[in-house]
């Protein structure tokens, strides 16, 4: 087990220093014209790349840090500079996240790295839960997955709603149900390469906030991938399957395997946003005068912003000890990692409200940045799991008992 230390090391400050400079000078900038035109912010990603921001790499480099604080202190700053374009830039590690989670060695080697393609030549993943009729209850998933065995074939057809990057992504991870008698148990990820007849982009949708990042359905219809293309494999996959059918508990669920991992990472996101709209809030405070002073200097202001920097703080330190307990491999005993999403979400959407009424008129038009925050911030009590299911984790687990 590492020790924990509040310090960061000198590896620590470099990354999070590094790829604020990247969030200061290329994702503030162009926020505001990326929000507006709703589109893949390809120039954007390019640029990622060229830094080696949008990389394999990077992304394995952060998630390997011992103390398991790189990879939030990466996303903090990126959601910073602007969460639209951070997601558009780290969607792609979702798909990673369930090739992880699930594939073999093998399949993490092949898969992985076609996931981000290279400067020139890029590449975006996308992860495909959730339906139309299954979103929190992701044990009701009826995309069906049939094996074929005279060509060993997987056989894949349903709908999936909400995916980032979703139709336009060269490769998709797709969870689905082989076997629907045993909910969540008989769930599978399968991968779908690039250019797998079947599948399709359908409703694009309009958003309220991250606007940059591309969000869609993906249709499949009698979509097939050859048998390497199951996450972990047949063999492990009937073997798990015969457990499930004789009553035997499974610690391994497909979609919940790779949410369990992400949960912290969308936290420090969350952070990212509350921290810029509390910064802005605070110097804005510090210069508009009313009533021949700063209204910082009145106590309802003040006192405005002492809530924030705590919440901002409080949601922080959540984040780092959940990541630090999955690098460590400390156990969930509580939810810490649904607990670090739950506050660090609903704080966001609380600490960017207050920046909107401390700005006023202001706060409320879009030449300022603070209610595109706002906007940003609401996502991060929905997806990947509600505030109402990151509570009903941690009352399951507090409670040993199976709150419904």
């Amino acid at each position: 087990m590492t020790d924990f230390s509040m310090a960061l090391n000198e590896d620590q400050v470099t990354l999070r220093d590094w790829v604020h400079g990247f969030a200061a000078d290329v994702l503030r900038p162009n926020a505001h014209e990326w929000d507006e035109r709703e589109e893949t912010p390809w120039p954007i990603i390019e640029e990622a790349a060229k830094l080696g921001i949008y990389s394999v790499d990077f992304l394995l480099n952060a998630v390997s840090d011992p103390t398991g604080l790189s990879f939030p202190l990466a996303l903090e700053e990126l959601a910073w500079g602007d969460a639209g374009l951070c997601m558009a830039i780290m969607g792609s590690s979702l798909a990673v996240a369930g090739i992880m989670a699930n594939g073999t060695r093998d399949q993490q080697m092949e898969w992985i790295p076609q996931c981000y393609g290279a400067p020139g030549d890029l590449k975006l993943a996308a992860f495909a839960v959730t339906e139309p009729d299954a979103g929190s209850d992701v044990s009701s998933l009826r995309t069906r997955a049939i094996y074929d065995a005279a060509t060993d074939e997987w056989v894949l057809n349903g709908t999936k709603t909400w995916i980032t990057n979703g139709g336009i992504a060269n490769l998709h991870v797709v969870v689905a149900s082989v076997d629907p008698e045993l909910g969540a148990r008989g769930q599978a990820s399968f991968v779908i390469p690039e250019g797998t007849p079947g599948i399709a982009q359908g409703q694009k949708f309009s958003k309220m906030g991250i606007r940059a990042s591309h969000t869609a359905e993906v249709v499949l219809t009698d979509c097939r991938v050859p048998g390497r293309c199951l996450l972990g494999g047949k063999e492990a996959l009937d073997e798990r399957l015969a457990r499930a059918r004789s009553g035997q508990r499974s610690s391994s669920q497909a979609a919940m395997a790779t949410f369990e991992s992400t949960r912290p990472g969308v936290g420090a996101q969350a952070v990212g946003i509350a921290r810029a709209a509390y910064e802005y809030a605070l110097e804005y405070a510090k210069g508009r005068k009313q009533f021949g002073r700063a209204i910082v200097e009145n106590q309802a202001i003040a006192f405005k912003l002492a809530d924030m920097r705590t919440r901002l703080d409080a949601a922080r330190l959540l984040v780092w000890r959940a990541s630090w307990m999955a690098a460590t491999h400390v156990p969930f005993t509580g939810g810490e990692g649904s607990m670090s999403k739950l506050f660090a979400g609903e704080a966001a959407v609380h600490i960017t409200e207050e920046a909107i009424q401390i700005l006023g008129g202001y706060g409320y038009v879009r030449e300022y940045p603070v209610e595109r925050w706002h906007r940003d911030a609401k996502i991060y009590t929905i997806f990947e799991g509600t505030s109402e299911i990151q509570r009903l984790v941690i009352a399951r687990s507090i409670t040993g008992m199976r709150i419904k």
